[in-house]
Formats: structure tokens, C-alpha cells, sequence
């Protein structure tokens, strides 16, 4: 849910939002729409910096960086006063937070939702970003990622501290909780020294749920430990097959049960009443990509710059980078084995952002979902809207009720948590022995 929505020409819609990143009206009419059309979860990716400060053509006319957003956390506890079934999930980096700070915001937010909060995991790929927590150098790739399985480890032993039933709230016999049902985690490890306890009620739904996004080893083997939900990139069925294999077979030397880990491949949609009515849709968004605006953003994807050369020249060698490297290495890929120049590579990335892309009608974009599904390629998909709030709109009243028909997505939420419409179960307390809750 970018304010302006992933395509690069996306704002430049007639119809399309501009200021949804500092205006707050808009949010609560499309978490309402997002609740129409039965969704999991509104998911606000979040970073800690303004990408293109030092690129300021970039900055001018790419909004889709997001140089301004509502903090998500604060925007998305306002929306859960006025939704009652939608997921709400927002990213923290383990790279420039706490997890004292982090386990706090979410349980908050658990708490406010009544069980509907989730938390996007995120280990900053802005190299950039270090400067704005006095620190001159970003860690590498793999540091990165073994502070944040510490930071999940600990953020989960917090919302543990707790029991379920710790507050008496016994009038009579003056015993507002039970203090032997609280624990401190006492934590020292390689990053974090912890002691706790929260100073918090155990959330809702135990631990509101983590979500990992990416597709490198650290990350495929954080999310087969940790995660609930991982976010990945896949270009065409067949890697994603590879990937879900790849991923659900790591979870058994870590104790967990493969149906734990739900996995949701980025999709692209534009889908119309018919296929010619989603191509023009397409076709209008592309056009508004100048030959400028696209080598700039294909330059900071892939971390080499390539404004000074002709679009319809090849993508050169790419260099090593502490950034985003399982999305830049698709991109080299496909350049090389399709033989794409520059132009048709940005016109091939800006509108999916290596997603993968499913055009056409109602039911030409619901086969393609449905035989992913069938193929266990996924689990379900992360869908991207390339404008607001018509991109979402051409989801909500076209492809759900297509999918509803054909019994692959719901009619009604199953119940009341994130969990529960997720087909997750509550997750046991560690210090206090109870049980794991079962989904109704």
C-alpha cells in the first residue's frame, strides 16, 4: 500500500491519489475497501530515510520511493478504530531499533486492534539510512541479518513475559495480578542485552504475526525459523515452485510444520471487466514513464548508475552492493537471458517491481492465481495495485468476486484475529507452559 501506488507512472493518473503519504483522510476509505473485498491484511512497507536526496530529478518525479509517509504504526492504530477484520501490518527494521521498542509498538497495536497486528521484518537494504543513527558505515548483508534473528528472538521472549491469565484484577482480595505469572528474559547475546519483563499484557494473539520479505539465504532460513509470513519476488511459476520447495523443506530441523509458514509471492495486477480493457489500463501507466525517470529508478534498484547511457543499450556487469541482492540479481538475470536493453528492462521492472505480472480479465488473472496455488507455488499472493484507489478498486469488484465464485477466497472472515483468517494457531507461551490455541 505505497500512498501513490507501485507503478512508477502511477500518480500521474487523472484519477489517482497524490498525498495519501501526509493526508490521513484517504486511509480509512481504503482499509474499508481492502475489508469489501475480504482481504488478509493491509501491509505499509516502511523505510527510515528519504531514498533519492542525492538524486534530485529522481526525487521530482518518482513518489513511489515514498519520501513522505505517516509512520505506519501511528496510521495503522487509527485504522483499527475503524476496521474490525483487517490484518494491519507495518515494517521495523532489526537494523536501526530496539527490540524492547519494537515488542512494545506491536503488542500496542495488537492490543488496539484486537488482534490484528503484524510485523514486517526488515534488516534496511538503504545503505543510506546509517547516517540518520550516527553511524558512518551500514552492516554488511550478513551481519545484518544475525542481529535480526537475535532481535526476533528477543522481541518474542517479551511478548512471552506475561501469562494469559497474570491479571486478577481481584477487588475483594486485593490482588490486582499474580506475580509469579511474569518473567524477565534476562537476554545476553551477541547484539542485545535484555531484561525485561514487557510492560505489557501478552498481545491478543500471543505474538502478533512476523512477517519476513526477501529471497536470500539468510533471509529464506530467518523466515523458516521465525516467520509466519514471508514476502519473496518470483518471475515465473516455476522459480517460485523452486523457492517454495526450497523454503518449506527448511522448517523441519527448526521443529516446525511446513502449513506454519505461509508464503506469498508479489503480483502485479491490472485486471479489467475484459483483457483489452486491462491492457489499455496498462498501456496508459507505461506511457507515463519518461526514458529519464526510468533509467534513474533501474539505477538505484540495481545500484549502478545508468542515466548517462542510451536506453537501448544492455545492462552492464553489476557491482556488489550492501543493498536489496536477491531483487537486483533477478533483474541481471532476466536482462541476460532475455537479451533486454535498458528501456524494456525499466518497462519490464517499474510496473511489477519483480513481481510477477498478471494482466487481463477477471478470469484470465484467477486461472493464473489458481494454478500457482494448485501447483504449490504459494501459499497466496502479496497483491500490488498500481494506482489508488482505481487499481484497487479493479481488484476488490472484478478479480474477488471471480476468485469467490470459483471457491478460492473467502465469502466471510473465519474470525476475529490476523491468525485466525491466516489459518495460524496462537502460539504457546515459553515461559508459562500453555497450551497452543487452536484456530476456531
Amino acid at each position: 500500500m505505497s500512498p501513490t501506488g507501485a507503478h512508477v507512472g502511477g500518480w500521474r493518473h487523472p484519477d489517482a491519489l497524490v498525498d495519501a503519504g501526509f493526508n490521513p483522510d484517504h486511509w480509512p476509505k481504503l482499509a474499508a475497501l481492502l475489508e469489501r473485498g475480504k482481504f488478509d491484511m493491509m501491509f505499509l512497507a516502511d523505510g527510515n530515510g528519504v531514498n533519492g536526496v542525492d538524486t534530485p530529478g529522481l526525487l521530482e518525479t518518482n513518489p513511489t520511493t515514498r519520501p513522505v509517509v505517516i509512520e505506519p504504526i501511528c496510521l495503522l492504530s487509527a485504522l483499527a478504530m475503524s476496521t474490525s477484520r483487517l490484518g494491519l501490518v507495518a515494517t521495523a527494521t532489526t537494523t536501526y531499533d530496539q527490540p524492547f521498542s519494537v515488542a512494545r509498538r506491536f503488542a500496542a497495536l495488537d492490543t488496539l486492534s484486537r488482534g490484528r497486528a503484524g510485523w514486517n521484518v526488515v534488516t534496511t537494504s538503504n545503505a543510506l539510512d546509517s547516517k540518520n543513527f550516527s553511524q558512518d558505515e551500514h552492516a554488511e548483508h550478513g551481519d545484518r541479518y544475525a542481529r535480526a534473528g537475535e532481535f526476533v528472538d528477543v522481541v518474542k521472549g517479551l511478548w512471552d513475559s506475561w501469562a494469559d491469565d497474570a491479571f486478577l484484577f481481584d477487588k475483594a482480595g486485593g490482588r490486582f495480578l499474580d506475580a509469579t505469572k511474569v518473567r524477565t528474559l534476562d537476554h545476553e547475546g551477541d547484539s542485545f542485552r535484555i531484561r525485561g519483563p514487557l510492560n505489557a499484557a501478552r498481545p491478543p494473539q500471543g505474538h502478533p504475526v512476523i512477517v519476513v520479505a526477501g529471497g536470500s539465504e539468510p533471509a529464506m532460513e530467518l523466515a523458516a525459523r521465525t516467520a509466519d509470513v514471508l514476502f519473496t519476488v518470483s518471475e515465473t511459476k516455476e522459480s517460485a515452485q523452486a523457492f517454495y520447495a526450497n523454503v518449506k523443506a527448511r522448517m523441519a530441523k527448526h521443529g516446525r510444520h511446513p502449513d506454519e509458514l505461509k508464503i506469498f509471492p508479489g503480483a502485479s495486477i491490472f485486471v479489467g471487466e475484459t483483457s483489452a480493457a486491462a491492457d489499455a489500463a496498462y498501456q496508459e501507466l507505461q506511457e507515463l514513464i519518461p526514458d529519464t525517470v526510468g533509467l534513474q529508478v533501474l539505477s538505484k534498484i540495481v545500484g549502478l548508475d545508468l542515466t548517462g547511457l542510451d536506453p537501448e543499450s544492455a545492462l552492464p556487469e553489476l557491482p556488489e552492493t550492501k543493498g536489496i541482492t536477491s531483487f537486483r540479481n533477478m533483474i541481471g538475470d532476466v536482462a541476460r537471458r532475455d537479451g533486454l536493453n535498458l528501456r524494456q528492462l525499466y518497462r519490464w521492472v517499474l510496473p511489477a517491481r519483480g513481481h510477477v505480472l498478471m494482466k487481463g480479465s477477471a478470469a484470465e488473472v484467477a486461472d493464473t492465481m489458481a494454478e500457482w496455488y494448485a501447483d504449490k507455488a504459494c501459499d497466496g499472493f502479496n497483491l500490488v495495485a498500481a494506482y489508488l484507489p482505481g487499481g484497487l478498486e479493479a481488484i476488490v469488484d472484478h478479480l474477488v468476486p471471480e476468485l469467490q465464485r470459483r471457491g478460492l477466497f473467502r465469502t466471510e472472515y473465519e474470525g476475529t484475529t490476523l491468525r485466525d483468517s491466516l489459518g495460524l494457531l496462537r502460539p504457546a507461551n515459553r515461559f508459562f507452559g500453555q497450551e497452543a490455541g487452536i484456530v476456531a
